[in-house]
């Protein structure tokens, strides 16, 4: 491998940043709340992302909401933007990664009862959130071109803390709202597993996330106190390159848990299966497109969890040390 070509190669491997750094699952309007796929795959350390997401969601249930607290009889429609930053780092010689996502948009709900149909729309901020990711078992960190050049995944096991700030828009007087009006968070250990080799064009990974979400207490829902039990969810995602740039995934969740109670009343919990496609195409070596849709699937019932969404994101990414060396090379 000549210089150049190694540069090259070094610098796909730090802009698979762009690719992986999907953040939307970052934050809970996401449909399902799954984590796109490869979002865990490592990257050089100092490495950032910016990630642009639109989702377009409809419904029985709130999709600001990662409890997904059922409305049997609503239609829910929601546009929502999500803009964050990522960043890679070391810790203790393991590959680590801090983001934080804002999502905003707009969002509207029927729900019909007898002769009786009310509407709500809300729009603005929603609750931003932060995720600290540590890998626990897998290659060190990459600190160097040269370490991003000999990586290979393996098996991978990280170990991710989710948090919520309750800072968003909320209005008392509405069930539908873009804030919680609560803090909420996730705990998680996302695996990455290599199946065969890993050559641009070729690579195929199994990757699975289980995950326990907790809510805290809404003492506000329209004048009533909202309490949420925690909610498991299993994530998983078969992925496999096309080409060099174009990549897709088959992807899978289950949630069961997150049973609702309202003033006392208690709720259904939740046990759904969603399914989705991932097409990803690497523009350049700092500009990432990702295009998905995903539905729940098991949701005949009125009580049942129903979602569709449609998502389209574009991330930058980029390194200190690939653009200085861009740079001096006059690129």
């Amino acid at each position: 491998m000549n210089e150049s070509s190694s540069w090259r190669s070094s610098a796909r491997w730090t802009a698979a940043l762009a690719s992986v750094l999907a953040l939307v699952a970052l934050s809970p309007s996401a449909a399902s709340a799954q984590v796109p796929a490869r979002f865990y795959w490592k990257t050089l350390s100092g490495a950032n992302a910016v990630p642009l997401i639109v989702n377009s969601i409809s419904g029985n249930t709130n999709p600001f909401d990662p409890s997904h607290l059922v409305t049997p009889g609503a239609n829910v429609d929601a546009t929502l933007a999500l803009a964050g930053y990522a960043r890679t780092f070391t810790l203790g010689g393991r590959p680590a990664l801090v983001a934080v996502i804002e999502p905003m948009g707009r969002i509207s709900g029927e729900v019909t009862a007898g002769a009786q149909t009310v509407s709500e729309t809300a729009r603005g901020f929603g609750d931003p959130m932060l995720e600290l990711d540590v890998n626990l078992v897998g290659r060190p960190a990459q600190k160097n071109l040269v370490d991003a050049l000999r990586y290979e995944p393996g098996f991978s096991l990280d170990l991710i803390a989710d948090l919520a700030v309750p800072v968003g828009e909320y209005d008392n007087t509405r069930s539908l709202n873009l804030s919680q009006n609560r803090w909420y968070g996730r705990v998680g250990a996302p695996i990455v597993w290599q199946l065969g080799p890993w050559v641009p064009g070729r690579r195929t990974t199994l990757e699975l996330l289980p995950a326990v979400w907790f809510f805290g207490t809404n003492d506000d829902y329209v004048g009533k106190t909202l309490e949420t039990d925690p909610m498991f969810e299993v994530q998983a995602n078969l992925t496999r390159d096309f080409t060099e740039r174009i990549w897709g995934s088959l992807d899978g969740v289950w949630y069961t848990g997150g049973k609702a109670t309202i003033d006392g009343v208690q709720g259904d919990k939740l046990d759904n299966l969603g399914i989705g496609l991932t097409l990803g195409y690497q523009i350049n070596d700092n500009l990432a497109l990702t295009v998905g849709y995903k539905s729940t699937i098991n949701d005949g019932a009125p009580g049942d969890l129903q979602m569709d969404a449609f998502m389209v994101s574009l991330v930058a990414g980029w390194h200190p040390l690939v653009e200085g060396m861009r740079r001096l090379k006059g690129e």
